[in-house]
């Protein structure tokens, strides 16, 4: 009897686990389900060859990029870009050093950039080395595919920009009009807008093509516009209240870059920490051809969340009427002009494309 009880204490005692079972209330993992044939190591293998086909076309890419940069590299001479050449230079084109000192970033960086290293690269050091290098439209699209990032200036043609809308700011001619975004950025215009401000809009890179970055540092819109003072501080506190949606954005964070970096006077009137809301207003530009103009600036939104607009500069007075018109004649004659001048080339053999009247 007494056998029997310590028997049975020992059995049940949850302190007293036997000690080569599992401890009671313990849960047993299930076991893995076995795969037919083999499908387990199957799966396995095609992760891994998945992850090594990544892997690999990324290493292309790299190269790929290396490659592009090293050869716009070597084709810029120093004077293209400011820089003296010196009597020792021996590397064709710029050097490492210089084209990361142009670009603001680090010369170790940049090198590891030329090698291939497996590095991550912002949408603004990409900018940044794609104006250093004088990159053209093309190129600079290669650039930002090689280096698997959005380009974040407007591309040159954005889907707000339809045939009908263009149509419109042809139409509108003598009234000098464009379409821009949230961003100041010049979409798409017509002759006479090319001509309103400047001797021609056209001979301005598309990545340039940006009011706000127009007024600060072009300095023949800057001559044009009168009360300069005025208008680049309400253009910077214009800026800052649109910027509020749009935080983080990297096109955005590129184009305040840039201005900060070229235009004290930019930076300036940013650090007032001012806002004001985009309204109509009488403006009055200095126009090369034809003189004083007076324009009413009006807005037309094209979407309910002031995104992308068209705006309309129609003459305040009937002088300024007469000078657009006048305006407007001479943009026709300048654009027939340049088609004559492209059928010549064509004809003759160094055919060139021609150059559209008003472009994004």
């Amino acid at each position: 009897m007494t056998t029997m009880a310590r028997r049975t204490t020992t059995a049940t005692d949850p302190a007293r686990p036997a000690s080569n079972g599992p401890v009671r209330g313990a849960v047993r993992p299930e076991p893995e389900p076995e795969r037919p044939d083999g499908a387990g190591a199957a799966v396995r293998a095609a992760s891994g060859a998945a992850v090594g086909a990544a892997s690999g076309a990324g290493e292309i890419r790299r190269q790929e990029l290396a490659t592009f940069l090293r050869s716009r590299r070597e084709r810029i001479t120093p004077e293209q870009v400011q820089l003296p050449r010196g009597r020792r230079r021996r590397t064709p084109g710029l050097r490492r050093e210089e084209v990361a000192q142009l670009s603001a970033v680090g010369v170790t960086w940049y090198t590891w950039l030329e090698q291939a290293r497996d590095i991550q690269v912002s949408e603004q050091v990409l900018d940044a080395l794609a104006r250093t290098l004088l990159l053209d439209s093309s190129e600079r699209a290669h650039l930002f595919q090689l280096a698997g990032a959005v380009d974040p200036t407007p591309a040159a043609q954005c889907p707000v920009i339809t045939p009908a809308l263009r149509r419109i700011l042809a139409q509108l001619e003598p009234v000098p009009a464009c379409i821009q975004n949230s961003r100041y950025d010049i979409l798409a215009y017509n002759r006479t807008y090319a001509r309103l401000m400047m001797r021609d809009l056209d001979a301005v890179p598309p990545a340039d093509r940006n009011c706000v970055l127009l007024a600060y540092t072009n300095a023949e819109w800057r001559a044009s516009i009168v009360l300069l003072d005025e208008t680049t501080r309400l253009m910077a506190a214009k800026l800052r209240a649109s910027m509020a949606g749009h935080l983080g954005e990297p096109a955005w964070k590129t184009l305040l870059k840039r201005l900060r970096t070229e235009s004290a006077e930019f930076r300036e009137n940013w650090d007032r920490y001012e806002v004001a809301a985009t309204r109509g207003k009488t403006k009055k530009f200095v126009n090369p051809y034809v003189g004083l103009v007076t324009l009413d600036h009006t807005d037309l939104w094209l979407a309910p969340d002031l995104g992308a607009r068209m705006v309309a500069y129609p003459a305040h007075d009937e002088e300024s009427r007469q000078r657009l018109e006048r305006l407007h004649a001479i943009a026709l004659e300048a654009g027939t002009e340049a088609g004559a001048e492209s059928a010549s080339e064509a004809g003759t053999g160094a055919g060139t494309e021609s150059r559209p009247v008003w472009v994004a």
